[in-house]
């Protein structure tokens, strides 16, 4: 990687993305937008907007699509430096058509070039200045070289780093494969994020204490309720869970959800990083996401630094009055 202390080291694909540039259904859409998605580079991306150095790693294509990726994401504010470029197999695509109740994705990744990456990869990283590297289960869906990369990771020494792993439950991408990996992914997480409809298809519970009695083993457990909030169940230094802490999240007027879990997790492991308490963690990770769901884009402009501020340190009368809407933050 350059030069620079990266904080926070992001490994996984991203790929092309495309949405409409104007209304109507998709099958009449002329003119589509081009630009950038992928969780992991989401998160970099958010991360680095919020002031934390982050870091890329991936794989891309030896095409107009690759250097578009490696180009918008160095833009903000991450470092790409290791992501290496593939002469034998193309970027992936995706196709998402926005809504704010749903928005149907079609990839196109398949022999991709970020399917091909392995172990070997981390043989080429400085991990020197990390002190968070996050993976999700995307990455470990996408091929057996990938899923080992990912093995490697949660199973390779920490020298006091945390590894974070978000679940992100794709389906369609574990057909043909074995999702029973995950639970043995995350249990070798120290942070692990999962939203309670992902937690029920993988563990059979989305309720937070019962999923914490069946993944004891990372110190960190947020569980995620979409539109109603977030529980955080930590274990203390004793080695014993504090009581579930719930955060409700902040009402939004929502343009499009697609990208608002990323950005809830760079939230939260930001507000983790700075020592926060965990109201504030959870808060921190609402108000990311919050604008993401205002934008068609998979990683929305934060909040204004005076807002966020004034929303972390507002009490839950004023937190559950505000509604951030086309006009803006609206108090009622």
């Amino acid at each position: 990687m350059a030069d620079g202390a990266v904080q926070v080291l992001c490994i996984g694909e991203s790929m092309a993305l495309f949405v409409p540039a104007e209304p109507g259904p998709a099958h009449e859409v002329r003119t589509w937008k081009r630009t950038v998605g992928g969780a992991e580079s989401n998160v970099a991306c958010h991360l680095a907007g919020l002031g934390v150095p982050s870091a890329w790693v991936s794989a891309v294509g030896h095409d107009p699509f690759g250097r578009a990726l490696l180009a918008e994401i160095a833009a903000a504010g991450v470092d790409v430096s290791a992501t290496y470029v593939d002469r034998r197999r193309p970027t992936g695509l995706y196709i998402k058509e926005s809504g704010a109740q749903g928005s149907p994705v079609r990839y196109y990744r398949a022999g991709s070039a970020a399917s091909a990456m392995g172990p070997e990869l981390l043989g080429r990283l400085d991990f020197s200045t990390v002190d968070v590297i996050h993976l999700s289960g995307i990455t470990a869906a996408l091929s057996d070289s990938c899923l080992e990369l990912v093995r490697a990771v949660l199973t390779g020494p920490r020298a006091g780093r945390r590894v974070s792993f978000d679940v992100n439950w794709r389906p369609a991408l574990w057909a043909g494969r074995d999702p029973g990996v995950l639970p043995e992914l995350a249990a070798l997480a120290d942070v692990v994020l999962v939203g309670d409809d992902e937690a029920q298809v993988v563990w059979g519970t989305g309720d937070p204490a019962t999923l914490r009695a069946r993944l004891p083993e990372p110190a960190t457990l947020v569980v995620k309720h979409g539109e109603h909030g977030a529980t955080l169940i930590e274990r203390g230094p004793d080695g014993t869970d504090g009581p579930p802490v719930f955060a409700p999240a902040l009402r939004v007027e929502v343009v499009e959800p697609v990208g608002a879990g990323d950005a809830f997790a760079a939230g939260f492991l930001a507000a983790t990083l700075r020592g926060a308490g965990p109201e504030t963690r959870l808060r921190s990770g609402h108000l990311q996401a919050a604008s993401t769901l205002r934008t068609h884009d998979d990683v929305g402009q934060p909040l204004p630094a005076s807002i966020v501020t004034e929303l972390l340190g507002a009490d839950e009368r004023a937190w559950a009055a505000t509604r951030l809407t086309d006009e803006g933050v609206v108090r009622a």
